[in-house]
């Protein structure tokens, strides 16, 4: 089993401008519970079967509920914390999100983990100067121990997400 890795730390906005095709993660596993499913279907009013009804879903294509596709993509900012942290900003603002995929259906149960790559960097002009917009590809993993590699051969998403980050001071 792999050993997540320490989180890369950069100190200032700045020193992501070199760090273009670096690899950050993969971090700790972490279990995708029905409570959270519930939660995120109260918090959007999408309440379908598949996500809500285990009974129900059970029976269904995927044997048992699934996440929201969208609650996978939200997970994002939790399980990315843990391998990349950004100092030296006033602020990180979520700038959108490119090239969002499911490949595969993330069942309720399973343990997911956060594996990025630094796509792109560039000074951009902000709210302060020195600003840099950041993309970053993620792939949300999923945990299968019968493989070799201890994950599934699909993910259960992998986005392009872009911050800006404003520095401090």
């Amino acid at each position: 089993m792999e050993i997540p890795a320490v989180a890369r730390v950069f100190e200032r906005p700045a020193d992501v401008l070199a760090a273009v095709g670096e690899d950050v993660g993969p971090g700790s596993w972490v279990a995708l519970t029905q409570q959270r499913v519930d939660a995120f279907a109260a918090a959007t009013g999408d309440r379908q079967w598949i996500h809500v009804d285990p009974e129900r879903a059970a029976a269904g294509p995927f044997g048992g509920t699934i996440a929201h596709g969208y609650l996978t993509l939200a997970l994002i900012p939790m399980l990315a914390a843990e391998v990349v942290t950004f100092e030296g900003c006033a602020a990180r603002i979520n700038y959108g999100t490119e090239k969002v995929r499911f490949p595969q259906a993330l069942r309720v149960g399973r343990r997911v983990r956060a594996r990025g790559t630094v796509n792109d960097a560039r000074e951009v002009a902000g709210p302060a100067p020195g600003s840099v917009q950041v993309i970053l590809h993620w792939t949300v993993e999923i945990e299968d121990l019968a493989t070799a590699s201890g994950v599934t051969a699909k993910p259960a998403c992998v986005a392009d997400t872009l911050a800006l980050l404003v520095p401090a001071g």
